[in-house]
C-alpha cells in the first residue's frame, strides 16, 4: 500500500509541485491582502478608540503634507516592509487587541502616552528615514541646518531619534513650542501684594521669606544640628555600592526650604535677571530691572514646564548653573546666605532623624511590586503614597506640594517628585574618603558631575530611599538641544530634576 502511494507521488510530482505553487501564491496574496486591510487608518481606529489621537493626527503636518501625501498610522508606528514590518505588526496587533478586550480606555493615562519616553517605543526611526532621506532641503532654515548637522554628527554616539525634536509632528499639540520661547513666563496674572523687605530672622526657627519687589514668599524650616550616619548599611535592600561605607558625621543647624523651588519663585528671578529682559508682569510677579551683577537665563527653547503647569509645581529643566545663579540672586535680594544644600545636609534633612530607608513606617518589601500572586492574595502598604510621588503613583509628571505630607522636619517632596541638585561633586568613593566624626563635609574637591538626590516621579522604589545617590548627566541631559552653542541655563532632555535652597544660620540670620 505504501509502495503504491510512493509510486503515485512519483508519477504525479509535477502536479503536486503545481498545486503547492498555487497554494503558496494564494497564501501569499491572501496574507498580503490581510496585511493591507489591517494596516489602514480605519483598521487602526477599530482598536485605538481614543478619538483625540485621530483628531490630533488630522491637525498635524503629517495628515496632509505640503506635497499632498497623507501619512497614515502604520507609516510611523511600524517599520518599513522588509525591515521587521511583519514582526512588529504581529506584536502591535496582539497588544492592541488585548488592550481593547481586557482594558478600559478610560483608565489610560493618555498624557503619559504622548511623552517621548513612551513614543520612542512606538515610532520607528527607519520610517522617518524612509520618508526624509534628505535632511538638508533648500527650504530648511539656518537654525534647522545647524540642528540637522548636529544630528548627523551625533546620531550614533548619542542615540538620537527624529522624535527627540519632532515629537508632535505626527500628532499636533497646540501647546507645544518648537522654537525659542521668548514669551515664557510673561503670560500675565493677578497683581498681588508686592513685598518691599525680606524676612527678618531673630533666631533658629521657622520663617517665611519674602522676596523684595515681588509677590513671592516661601517657607523655610529650621533644621536642628546633630549627628547621623550618612549612607546605608550593607544589609539594606536595594542598596548600591556608592552608598557606603557608612560614616557618622556632624551637621550644624541650618534652614531648608519646605518645598522645591517653585515656578513662581524661579520666574521672579527669571523676570528680574533674564538676559533679554522682561517688561511685563508674569504670573503675579512684578518685574523689576534694578538687580546688579546677576545675569539670568536666556529665553528657553520649547516649554520648560512641559505644559504641566507653573505656580507651585517645582521648576524643572533647570541646569545646575541656573540653580546656582538663582541662589546668588536670592542671597543678593534678601541679604542672607542662600545656596544649594551639601549632600550631607540633604540626607540629614531627608531622614528627619530616622535611620531606616524611609522617614515613614514600612519596609521596602511592603511597597515593592509583589508579582501576580502577591497582587491577588497579598496587600501592599499604601503608606508610601502619603509622602512620595514616584513611578507607581505619579501619573508621569510632577505634583504640587499639597499632594503629600511632610517629613518630621516639615519638608515636602524630599523623596520623589523631582530629584534635587546638591552642591557636592559626585564620586562613588565619596564616603570612603570621609572621616568618622567629620563636621559639615562638602564632598570631593573636584569632579565631572554633581550629586543628585531624592529620586523623582519616574523612579522605582530603590531610588526614592533616603540613602539613594545619583549624579547629573551633562551630555545625556543636553543631547537634543538644537541651539549652537547649547544653553547653559535650560536642560533639553531632563524634566525630572529641580532644586531646593538652604539658608545658612549665621550673622545674617540672627545668629548673634
Amino acid at each position: 500500500m505504501l509502495k503504491k502511494f510512493v509510486n503515485y507521488l512519483r508519477g504525479h510530482v509535477l502536479l503536486i509541485i503545481f498545486i503547492g505553487f498555487v497554494v503558496g501564491i494564494s497564501t501569499t496574496i491572501f496574507t498580503n491582502k490581510v496585511l493591507d486591510a489591517t494596516s489602514t487608518n480605519e483598521s487602526c481606529e477599530m482598536c485605538h478608540v481614543h478619538p483625540h489621537a485621530t483628531e490630533s493626527w488630522k491637525q498635524s503636518d503629517h495628515y496632509i503634507t505640503r506635497v499632498g501625501i497623507q501619512i497614515g498610522c502604520v507609516d510611523c508606528h511600524l517599520p518599513p516592509k522588509g525591515q521587521g514590518y511583519l514582526k512588529e505588526k504581529i506584536k502591535a496587533s496582539v497588544r492592541d487587541v488585548y488592550g481593547l478586550v481586557f482594558k478600559d480606555s478610560a483608565d489610560y493615562n493618555w498624557e503619559e502616552k504622548s511623552t517621548l519616553e513612551f513614543a520612542s517605543k512606538h515610532v520607528f526611526q527607519a520610517s522617518c528615514d524612509k520618508c526624509h532621506p534628505n535632511l538638508f532641503p533648500l527650504t530648511l532654515t539656518k537654525d534647522g541646518q545647524n540642528a540637522h548637522l548636529y544630528y548627523t554628527q551625533n546620531v550614533e554616539k548619542l542615540g538620537l531619534l527624529c522624535i527627540n525634536c519632532h515629537l508632535h509632528v505626527g500628532h499636533y499639540d497646540p501647546n507645544a513650542v518648537h522654537a525659542k520661547n521668548v514669551a515664557f513666563g510673561s503670560s500675565g496674572g493677578a497683581v498681588r501684594e508686592i513685598y518691599t523687605e525680606p524676612a527678618i530672622i531673630t533666631g533658629h526657627k521657622d520663617f517665611t521669606e519674602t522676596v523684595p519687589n515681588t509677590t513671592v514668599s516661601f517657607n523655610m524650616k529650621a533644621i536642628p544640628g546633630g549627628a547621623f550616619k550618612i549612607g546605608s548599611p550593607e544589609n539594606e535592600p536595594k542598596r548600591n555600592p556608592d552608598e557606603g561605607p557608612q560614616k557618622e558625621i556632624k551637621i550644624s543647624p541650618f534652614f531648608m526650604a519646605e518645598i522645591e523651588v517653585s515656578w513662581d519663585e524661579f520666574l521672579a528671578f527669571y523676570s528680574a535677571t533674564a538676559a533679554e529682559g522682561r517688561s511685563t508682569d508674569t504670573e503675579g510677579i512684578r518685574v523689576t530691572a534694578d538687580v546688579d551683577a546677576i545675569s539670568g537665563p536666556t529665553p528657553p527653547y520649547g516649554q520648560p514646564d512641559q505644559n504641566w503647569g507653573l505656580g507651585k509645581r517645582p521648576a524643572i529643566t533647570i541646569s545646575f548653573h541656573a540653580a546656582e545663579t538663582y541662589c546668588k540672586w536670592l542671597s543678593q535680594v534678601t541679604g542672607k546666605t542662600y545656596r544649594l544644600p551639601t549632600e550631607a545636609e540633604w540626607e540629614y534633612a531627608a531622614r528627619g532623624g530616622k535611620e531606616t530607608p524611609f522617614f515613614f513606617e514600612g519596609e521596602i518589601k511592603d511597597f515593592a511590586e509583589k508579582g501576580f500572586i502577591g497582587r491577588l492574595f497579598g496587600k501592599e502598604s499604601d503608606e508610601i503614597n502619603k509622602y512620595v510621588i514616584y513611578g507607581k503613583n505619579s501619573r508621569a509628571k510632577t505634583e504640587e506640594p499639597d499632594r503629600v505630607e511632610a517629613n518630621p522636619y516639615g519638608l515636602k517632596h524630599m523623596l520623589g517628585n523631582t530629584a534635587e541638585y546638591c552642591s557636592d561633586w559626585y564620586s562613588p568613593e565619596a564616603y570612603a574618603q570621609l572621616a568618622d566624626g567629620a563636621a559639615d563635609p562638602k564632598g570631593p574637591a573636584s569632579g565631572e558631575e554633581r550629586v543628585v538626590r531624592g529620586g523623582h516621579f519616574r523612579s522605582d522604589i530603590a531610588d526614592v530611599r533616603s540613602a539613594a545617590r545619583s549624579a547629573t548627566q551633562s551630555v545625556a541631559w543636553m543631547k537634543t538641544d538644537p541651539q549652537m552653542p547649547k544653553s547653559k541655563w535650560w536642560l533639553s532632555d531632563c524634566n525630572y530634576v529641580s532644586f531646593r535652597v538652604v539658608c545658612e544660620f549665621d550673622e545674617k540670620t540672627g545668629n548673634n
